[in-house]
């Protein structure tokens, strides 16, 4: 007995549905003749189902924490002008949150008023911000302090 070649009926159903003058994907609910090993015999066209393909996406890392920043101060409080001015720095690569505290003594050394300010500053940039103090305290000022670690909120 010589070999003989066996098709599946996927490929079978493929080539006379092509070989009909159908597309795949065409859905005419029409029967195909398909010879078989025992003869000829009526089946229905199989109807091709579409398959998703799934996407691959690059996972995202998420964004490491902003850096800390710095702060110098520029000028205190007095009676004509009841701000403090702080440089802030910001060494990140995006904008970000910054906390600067300064907080206001007297002469005596003794803390009259502790400000927390949370500022916005852009990327890489640096930023005058003046930082009121409370009227009431403004002629007891002796000098200024500012925590020269700004810490990155966001």
């Amino acid at each position: 007995m010589g070999s003989r070649r066996r098709w599946s009926w996927g490929v079978t159903a493929t080539a006379v549905v092509l070989a009909a003058g159908c597309s795949p994907g065409s859905d005419s609910g029409a029967a195909v003749t398909v010879a078989g090993e025992n003869g000829v015999s009526a089946q229905p066209t199989p109807t091709p189902t579409a398959t998703a393909t799934p996407t691959v996406s690059a996972a995202t890392s998420p964004a490491p924490p902003p850096k800390d920043g710095t702060a110098v101060l520029v000028r205190c409080a007095d009676m004509e002008d009841p701000y403090a001015t702080v440089e802030i720095r910001n060494p990140n690569a995006h904008e970000a949150v910054l906390e600067v505290k300064v907080h206001f003594v007297d002469a005596y050394g003794s803390p009259l008023l502790d400000t927390s300010n949370q500022v916005v500053v852009a990327a890489k940039d640096e930023l005058a911000y003046r930082v009121p103090a409370k009227f009431q305290y403004t002629d007891r000022i002796a000098h200024c302090e500012v925590e020269p670690v700004v810490r990155a909120v966001r």
